[in-house]
């Protein structure tokens, strides 16, 4: 057979990707195989690889890989998200590239451009992942926008409307002034920012008096409807029913008592602004106070902020800050630390702004998912466990969730409004539903659907995803369809813990809503991804190599086994690319193995040698022994560890052990049951290393043998389990213990292993001589001789209390041994008593530090021992 001396990674994935795909592979149909599926996270449709893809889908990958080749039925279906806000802003940012402005245009001339785009850019990050191996059943890839997901969304959107779950509130929202859009709480990511703290002087009408407000946002004063004051602090008691002037602006206000404000915070009074604050909405609505929203959409001032109309909030912030100062009002600045809230797509600082939005009723909702997850009965494990205690948080505090997004990118929201177009409207599947509708609630039955107008807001892009593991199986339009019922509830879900709340938490919701059933059995939540000083990895920082880039460099499986050996389940993963040169230098290593025995001889005319039965028993219980580690590994989603039992049973045990026992002489054959043997073997270390180098495994399968398509390593069958043999795994870990003593005498001897040797061996262990014949071969021992009393002219060494000769006659210079010996012993003794002396100073060794002392202790006790191994050979060369 004629097999390339190295193994070529770029010509061997394009290859076998190929052969994979042409003989599908990787598509399922429902039939009377238990299935296994999994949804793959639909990464954003504007996205590209990178390193959290990758080491989320090598791990689907790994897990749909092995559950095709237990022969369970494996779907794994791929797709992307339309990503609302993300999309929508790169479509923006090209049309203003353009010379365009998304507002001179119609919602379906905006929506032609955002279809441009996803069918320019959507499917790169499916083809990338294609490079690294992963086996999705393509023909089942969707897509949030699909016609069919589109509908399912809809089609909920009704039902939970009908079922008074979905309500039209004016509420106060986070408003994201660059995408201009709300955003619910789960998208705002909170961060400690230095800022300033003003402390203003508010003057009391009709007096001299003022009263100090402190502030972060003096901007915001127009805005103010009030002062508050708690009414059992008695520094302001004399102002109770007073009134405050608002500097600049100088409306009248009222100064109000309520027991929010803290007294012993700030300076004890609270400017009350119910337009920009959460908190101070609730105080209004409490106290009846006018709200003054002072905001554009854009989070520039509007025609209430006066001479600041049009600027900025932050630009308006120094601005205010600087007149206030020169109109005497500002009476001091000091730095403060606060939180801020910013978008966690545009990274824009949030504003908090009262608008009419669409809300979800989530209090019931969640009882059945609080359940599934964390009562006594659980149907959803958390993979790490830990992260049970964040799903509690979230859910036990949740709050109604805001479903509307002012963006055009995204199913638009089916509610038709008519009359005044603001409290009236109907929600419906579709127009002509509406139209009937709006119909019976009016008694108008000439109404058109010319006199409806559907909202103009799009939906989350989290309330069609929330549905993905139902609507891909199309199990929202028809429950009862063939796939949905084999498919679902689906097995694993492998995830980032970042959107836990946003995605898992939410499937797990509407899974019960819709088919009170689970959505998944396992939740595997993945660590970050992070260089060697523990940094998140970005392109901010420069820190994130280019995935493909690797995959070039290391090839798929390279990159593979340098992910997940850097990979602790549920931890954080420092990536170093060493790991992948290592990953790569492990298929290499494979390569080379099954290179050496293609060049053997094989004979059926000679017998097999006892070395070579044995080593094959042997490796059998190894074998045995790491599947059960394995499946165990597995179960509890150790992928990492589940590899590098994998890698120490090929790497050590079978390349380092095993070849070295059973190849041939050189230039003899080998004989043909040893052969057949190691072929067998072989083939099942490439069974379990499938999952995880996909490529390399197929490769050397498809050069064993010449294969039909139905005999492909992607469908083989995963190794049977059999009873282990765990005494000769013990009897070989004593054996080798043996041979590695007679190399190391051989090393320190300068021994060549084309002399061979003999051994003597005193019997203290009551060692079986089973693995002898083995220690003979890797040894290259004319002899084992058991023996009673201590042989003469013979360096030793022990292994636990079996003590083992050497005689060294004839093998060595005696003369010039015991010479280098005994020099050794000279120094050694010399450099023990000078540490002895260090450790007798009692000076030193109550004033050098606890580490110091303990490394010269460990120094007199290694001398100690060498010592008495130096005239231990002295004393057997004499």
């Amino acid at each position: 057979m004629n097999i390339p001396s190295k193994y070529d990674a770029k010509a061997v994935e394009n290859k076998w990707y190929s052969y994979w795909m042409k003989h599908d592979y990787f598509h399922s149909t429902p039939d009377e195989r238990e299935p296994y599926t999994i949804v793959i996270p639909p990464p954003n449709v504007t996205g590209i690889l990178h390193m959290g893809h990758m080491l989320n889908n090598t791990i689907q990958d790994v897990l749909i890989r092995r559950a095709r080749l237990q022969g369970k039925n494996a779907c794994w279906v791929p797709g992307t998200d339309h990503a609302s806000i993300a999309t929508e802003a790169k479509v923006v940012a090209r049309l203003k590239e353009q010379g365009i402005d998304k507002n001179d245009l119609t919602r379906e001339a905006f929506l032609k451009h955002a279809w441009d785009w996803t069918e320019e850019y959507g499917g790169v990050i499916l083809e990338q992942l294609k490079k690294l191996g992963c086996s999705c059943d393509w023909e089942r890839t969707k897509f949030t926008m699909d016609d069919d997901m589109s509908e399912a969304v809809i089609k909920v959107f009704v039902d939970l409307h009908e079922k008074g779950l979905i309500y039209r509130g004016y509420r106060m929202v986070n408003w994201d002034p660059e995408a201009k859009t709300t955003l619910s709480d789960e998208e705002v990511i909170h961060e400690e920012r230095q800022g300033n703290l003003y402390y203003l002087n508010y003057k009391i009408e009709g007096s001299n008096d003022t009263l100090t407000i402190a502030t972060t946002r003096p901007e915001t004063i127009f805005g103010d409807t009030a002062i508050c004051i708690n009414p059992e602090d008695e520094r302001f008691t004399h102002l109770k029913g007073k009134k405050a002037v608002v500097p600049i602006c100088g409306r009248v206000i009222p100064i109000i008592e309520d027991e929010y404000v803290d007294i012993e915070f700030g300076t004890g009074c609270l400017k009350v602004t119910p337009a920009h604050d959460e908190n101070d909405k609730v105080l209004g609505d409490k106290h009846n106070l006018e709200v003054i929203d002072i905001f554009n959409e854009d989070a520039s001032l509007n025609s209430f902020g006066l001479q600041f109309e049009g600027q900025d909030r932050f630009v308006a912030r120094k601005n205010v800050a600087k007149l206030l100062d020169e109109t005497g009002v500002l009476i001091k600045t000091e730095t403060h630390i606060n939180k801020v809230g910013t978008s966690e797509r545009t990274k824009a600082v949030i504003e908090p702004r009262l608008s009419d939005q669409w809300f979800l009723k989530m209090e019931e909702l969640v009882k059945p998912a609080i359940e599934a997850v964390l009562g006594e009965d659980a149907e959803i494990k958390l993979f790490p466990k830990k992260f049970e205690n964040t799903y509690r948080h979230w859910m036990e505090n949740i709050r109604d969730w805001n479903i509307s997004r002012q963006l055009l990118w995204g199913q638009q929201i089916p509610a038709y409004f008519y009359g005044d177009g603001k409290d009236h409207f109907v929600v419906a599947e579709n127009i002509e539903s509406a139209v009937e509708k709006a119909r019976k609630v009016t008694g108008d039955a000439d109404l058109k659907a010319s006199d409806l107008k559907q909202d103009t807001d799009a939906l989350d892009t989290w309330f069609s995803s929330w549905l993905w593991p139902m609507s891909v199986f199309d199990g929202i339009r028809n429950p009862e369809n063939e796939e949905i019922k084999y498919y679902y509830p689906t097995n694993d879900l492998v995830t980032g813990p970042d959107i836990l709340f946003f995605w898992v938490a939410r499937m797990i919701i509407a899974g019960y809503e819709y088919k009170d059933q689970k959505p998944f059995n396992n939740v595997y939540l993945t660590g970050l991804v992070r260089d060697k000083q523990r940094r998140k990895m970005s392109k901010s920082l420069g820190n994130s190599p280019d995935a493909l880039k690797l995959i070039e460099d290391y090839g798929a499986g390279g990159v593979r086994v340098g992910l997940l050996l850097s990979s602790a389940a549920g931890n954080d993963l420092m990536f170093d690319e060493a790991l992948c040169q290592q990953g790569k230098a492990f298929g290499n290593k494979i390569w080379n193995a099954f290179n050496l025995t293609n060049i053997w001889d094989v004979s059926d005319n000679i017998l097999q040698p006892n070395s070579s039965k044995i080593a094959l028993d042997w490796y059998e219980a190894k074998f045995q022994t790491a599947l059960v580690e394995i499946e165990d590994h597995f179960s509890k989603y150790r992928l990492s560890d589940a590899l590098m039992a994998i890698y120490k049973l090929i790497y050590d045990d079978f390349c380092g052990w095993l070849l070295e026992i059973v190849k041939p002489a050189y230039g003899k054959p080998i004989d043909s049951l040893t052969y057949k043997a190691i072929i067998a073997i072989f083939e099942d270390n490439l069974k379990i290393l499938h999952p995880f180098m996909p490529f390399l495994t197929e490769d050397i399968w498809q050069y064993i043998a010449e294969r039909s398509p139905e005999e492909a390593l992607i469908i083989a069958k995963w190794p049977e389990a059999k009873p282990i043999n765990s005494e000769i795994i013990s009897q070989f870990e004593f054996a080798s213990e043996v041979i590695s003593g007679i190399r190391t005498v051989r090393k320190e001897k300068n021994i060549a292993f084309k002399d061979a040797i003999s051994l003597s061996v005193i019997n203290n262990e009551n060692s079986d001589t089973t693995f002898d014949d083995v220690i003979s071969k890797l040894g290259n021992l004319e002899a084992i001789e058991y023996v009673k009393e201590p042989v003469e002219g013979a360096l030793t060494y022990r292994v636990k209390s079996n003590e083992y000769f050497i005689p060294m006659e004839g093998a060595i210079d005696v003369e010039a041994e015991i010479a280098k010996l005994t020099e050794e012993l000279n120094y050694t003794e010399g450099f023990l008593k000078s540490v002895q002396k260090k450790l007798s100073n009692e000076r030193f060794v109550a004033g050098a530090p606890e580490q110091v002392v303990a490394s010269e202790k460990k120094k007199e006790a290694d001398a100690l021992a060498k010592i008495e191994t130096l005239k231990s050979s002295l004393e057997s060369l004499k």
